[in-house]
């Protein structure tokens, strides 16, 4: 369902549901329910927050067509905000971190999004506070995705409700997803319980084997080679407010391996990906064969060309 803006801009308040799918990539093993987010526009899961934040704001008188929207993000997120920003008639500045790959950036850049660098020691954080300074200077909208509790809502409102149409009866016993913002697992995990399920909710924690040839910039001590793990950043993510909280550690040269055998599989997905369906492998073990644990493919490949992912493929 569409609107058009002024000046011809698309104004879309409706993402279509993007397939729920069984996978399995041993004979012997689990079959997983994996949400395939990488079919989003912009290519990610994060089109979610971008479109449901950005409406939002709009509705409410916060942002009206030519508004400039400020975002901390390397990532998905500047994607997703570019995307958005695009088709509605918004200005656009992404604020990340030196080093961030060029791919991403072009990215942003195609939709018409600017880039302003922070200095790479800073890491995210001096990213967050440039976005700061940058708003009180521009008058501009901070989406603020690592505060805002609406991150969490578009998930628990979309995503959530999605998969409980997908499902086979409409029931879910685990969530599982790596915490970046922390949004995908706490949505999915309040959006599932409040439909009747007794979900348990499941973080996939990297844990670094050894430094990667391309560390990614926005990650935290745990691995630099899987994107959107932070530390003590996040205030959607509370640990302490999700009931039987499972945490599995998976090593993130399996992560990788596991992404790389599930791009063989014709899923053009990124290492965040192999991180949630190795987890989710874990959690069906302990939980058994008639469980249903479903996952997120967070996003598309085409962001880690130059990252470790695709070094095989380099020659």
């Amino acid at each position: 369902m569409t609107a058009r803006l002024p000046g011809g801009h698309v104004y879309l308040h409706r993402l279509a549901p993007t397939p729920l799918a069984p996978v399995q990539l041993e004979p012997d093993g689990p079959s997983i329910w994996a949400k395939l987010e990488f079919l989003n526009p912009s290519g990610s899961t994060k089109d979610r927050i971008a479109r449901h934040i950005l409406e939002k704001a709009w509705r409410e008188g916060r942002i009206s067509q030519g508004c400039t929207v400020i975002e901390a993000s390397s990532g998905s997120t500047s994607i997703a905000m570019a995307l958005a920003c695009a088709q509605m008639g918004l200005r656009f500045i992404a604020v990340m971190p030196e080093g961030v790959s060029n791919e991403r950036v072009l990215m942003i850049r195609a939709y018409g999004g600017e880039i302003r660098l922070t200095p790479g020691a800073e890491g995210i954080r001096g990213s967050i506070r440039e976005t700061e300074r940058l708003a009180a200077e521009l008058d501009g909208f901070l989406p603020r995705q690592f505060t805002n509790p609406e991150n969490a809502a578009a998930h628990a409102g979309s995503t959530a409700r999605e998969i409980l149409d997908q499902i086979p009866g409409g029931t879910v016993d685990a969530v599982v997803s790596g915490v970046g913002t922390g949004g995908t697992l706490v949505g999915l995990w309040r959006g599932v319980c409040a439909a009747g399920c007794d979900a348990i909710p499941v973080l996939a924690r990297p844990v670094e084997i050894g430094p990667g040839e391309n560390p990614e910039i926005e990650c935290c001590s745990f691995s630099c080679r899987i994107p959107g793990v932070m530390e003590s950043i996040s205030t959607i993510f509370q640990p302490g407010a999700m009931d039987r909280l499972i945490t599995v550690e998976v090593r993130d040269d399996v992560a990788i391996e596991v992404t790389r055998e599930l791009m063989k599989r014709g899923f053009p997905v990124g290492p965040s990906s192999g991180l949630n369906f190795a987890a989710a492998i874990d959690v069906a073990g302990r939980l058994g064969p008639a469980a249903q644990v479903v996952t997120v493919f967070p996003d598309r490949m085409e962001r880690y060309f130059t990252t470790d992912l695709f070094k095989p493929m380099r020659g």
